[in-house]
């Protein structure tokens, strides 16, 4: 189906619709995944480190965080 990133600055949200099973674990922080809106992350809507600890608890590995390289 379709891959979609959503980003920020110091991090980025990525959905694979091909792994993701509707488990909603990630409807646990409702200020920044909706289902009822679009587009249904709301990169913005916590802080980084909340929105890390609830994608590292999706189970299917449907959402997954990369963060910018440091520099060298």
């Amino acid at each position: 189906m379709a891959k979609r990133d959503y980003k920020r600055e110091e991090l980025t949200v990525h959905w694979d619709s091909d792994k993701c099973e509707h488990g909603g674990n990630c409807l646990q922080l409702s200020s920044v995944f909706d289902l009822s809106k679009r587009p249904w992350v709301n990169i913005q809507g916590a802080t980084a480190q909340e929105i890390k600890d609830q994608v590292s608890q999706c189970p299917t590995g449907a959402l997954t965080i990369s963060e910018p390289s440091s520099p060298s």
